[in-house]
This record gives C-alpha cells, sequence and structure tokens, in this order.
C-alpha cells in the first residue's frame, strides 16, 4: 500500500494493546482519532512524548478525540515500563511488534542514525534535555531502531483527515500543534 493520504481511510488493522487483543479499528473510532506512530517503549523521546500525552489528554477530550499510540513494542515490554513508571496511561498503545502497521502505511525506517537524528540534532537534544529531567532514561531496544514515527487524524467514518510521515525523530507536530489541527 501506498502511504495514506488526507481523504483515505484508514485500513480496518485487527489490532492488539498492552492488555487487550483482537481490536479492529473501525471499532475504536469515535470522535477524532489520533495514531500517534512512534518507536518504542525504550525509546526515551518516544517514552517521554506518551508521558506528554498523558499530562495533557484532557485536552484531547475535551475536544471530542482520542489517542492510539502505535509503537513496534511488545505488549510485555509495555506493560512492564508503565507498571516500573507506575503511570497510569488514559489511551491505549497498540503493540505492533510485527510492524504490519508500519508496513502496511509504509511508515519507513531512517536511512542511517544521521538521517534518524535529521538536521535537527539540537531540537533532539533539547528533547532528551526535557525527557531526562522528567526522569526517563533509555529502555530496553525494540524493533527496528531506525523506525521514523508518523502521525494520523481519523475521523469517525474511518477518513483520514490529517497524514504526516516524520522525515526524522523529531518532525512530528506537538501536542500543541496537534491540538490546534483538531480545533480546524
Amino acid at each position: 500500500m501506498p502511504r495514506l493520504s488526507v481523504g483515505e481511510k484508514m485500513p480496518d488493522f485487527t489490532f492488539r494493546t498492552a492488555y487487550k487483543d483482537n481490536q479492529k479499528i473501525s471499532d475504536v473510532l469515535k470522535g477524532k482519532t489520533v495514531f500517534w506512530v512512534l518507536r518504542y517503549i525504550g525509546c526515551t523521546v518516544c517514552r517521554y512524548d506518551v508521558h506528554v500525552i498523558a499530562q495533557r489528554y484532557q485536552e484531547f477530550l475535551d475536544r471530542n478525540a482520542q489517542v492510539y499510540v502505535v509503537m513496534q513494542s511488545d505488549p510485555e515490554h509495555v506493560r512492564k515500563d508503565l507498571e516500573s513508571s507506575q503511570e497510569k496511561l488514559p489511551f491505549e498503545i497498540i503493540c505492533d511488534s510485527d510492524q504490519l502497521i508500519y508496513n502496511t502505511l509504509d511508515i519507513k525506517p531512517a536511512a542511517s542514525k544521521l538521517k534518524l537524528a535529521g538536521g535537527s540534532l539540537m531540537k533532539l537534544v533539547q528533547k532528551g534535555r526535557e525527557a531526562g529531567k522528567a526522569g526517563f532514561a533509555h529502555g530496553d531496544y525494540e524493533g527496528n531502531e531506525l523506525q521514523l514515527p508518523a502521525m494520523f487524524i481519523v475521523e469517525e467514518d474511518g477518513t483520514v483527515s490529517y497524514a504526516r510521515y516524520a522525515k526524522n525523530i523529531v518532525d512530528m507536530p506537538t501536542v500543541d500543534e496537534v491540538l490546534k489541527l483538531l480545533d480546524a
């Protein structure tokens, strides 16, 4: 499948989360759904993103929106991380350890570590510092270390209203930017 574009339908994947199996995209869509596709739970930057989304989740609910974070982590790693951090998430993490979603949506890995960091090395360093200050350190490596992130906002009928394929690890909208997209 080529990259997903605005106006197309989100494929109706069957997926699992850290705590539930055999869910379908069509069964979970309500209001607007943000699919925040990251790398894996042990990635410091990704784990920090999950934390920030959780802290500000009420702002998504206030916009009749929900978030699903997609990671190439297996459910056991996600449960272990969440239990050790004692952070209760108000949203689910879709566990795509076989990378079916990444491959189907054509979310490619970077060609090298340098390209993963991209031209935004200072932005990456800053985000790493923020993650460190919040108490996050790198955990287990999973999946493809060079995996790039992506984001999709999907309407209740399955239509994609926003699609972003990142060029590097920090080429993603911030929570504030996503909230503005939901307001538009």
